[in-house]
C-alpha cells in the first residue's frame, strides 16, 4: 500500500493511493517522487475500488492506478500484470488501449478516449500525453519498466509493467 505524491491537473500536490507487488514498491516510490519534484502532472490517483473495480469507470475518470485483479484482455486464465500489483496505469483517459480486431475495427479502453487514440505522434493537443519525450516514460523504463505504447500488435499508451 503507497500513498503517494503527485501534482493534480491544476498543479496542486495531492495525496494519491495505489497498491503495488512489494518486489517493485521502492522503484515505484522513486519514480513518483521525482514526477512530483518535477510537477508533472497525474490528475487523478484513487483505489481502483471508489470505481468498484471497474476499469473502464476508472479510465474515463483518468485515474492512475496500480493493483486491480483481473485476467489479461481477451483472456478467461492468464492473471493480468495488474493482477499480480507489477502493472500502472497512467492518466489514462488521455492514454488509451487501442488494438485493431481481425475486422479492421477498433477496441479502446476507455470508450471514451476515442479522441486521444489515433495519431498522436503529430498531435500537440492530447493532455498528459505519454511518449517517447515524457518524464514518465524515461524515469518508468529507466527503472526496469517496459512501456505498453513500444508494442506492436497494440498500442497501450497508459501502461508501465515489470516482472
Amino acid at each position: 500500500y503507497l500513498k503517494v505524491l503527485h501534482r493534480n491537473a491544476d498543479g496542486n500536490p495531492q495525496r494519491g493511493e495505489m497498491v503495488v507487488n512489494a518486489a517493485i514498491a521502492d522503484k515505484v516510490i522513486d519514480v513518483f517522487r521525482r514526477l512530483y519534484q518535477a510537477d508533472y502532472r497525474i490528475e487523478r490517483m484513487v483505489f481502483i475500488d471508489n470505481y468498484d473495480a471497474d476499469d473502464e469507470k476508472s479510465m474515463r475518470a483518468n485515474n492512475s492506478s496500480a493493483f486491480n485483479f483481473r485476467f489479461m484482455t481477451g483472456s478467461k486464465t492468464r492473471i493480468s500484470k495488474h493482477g499480480l500489483g507489477l502493472a500502472i496505469d497512467l492518466n489514462t483517459l488521455y492514454n488509451p488501449y487501442v488494438k485493431q480486431k481481425k475486422d479492421g475495427s477498433w477496441h479502446i479502453e476507455p470508450s471514451a478516449a476515442r479522441p486521444y487514440a489515433f495519431d498522436r505522434d503529430s498531435r500537440n493537443d492530447i493532455p498528459y500525453r505519454i511518449d517517447h519525450n515524457d518524464l514518465a516514460y524515461r524515469l518508468f523504463t529507466e527503472a526496469g519498466f517496459v512501456w505498453g505504447g513500444d508494442w506492436h500488435s497494440l498500442k497501450d499508451y497508459q501502461h508501465f509493467e515489470t516482472k
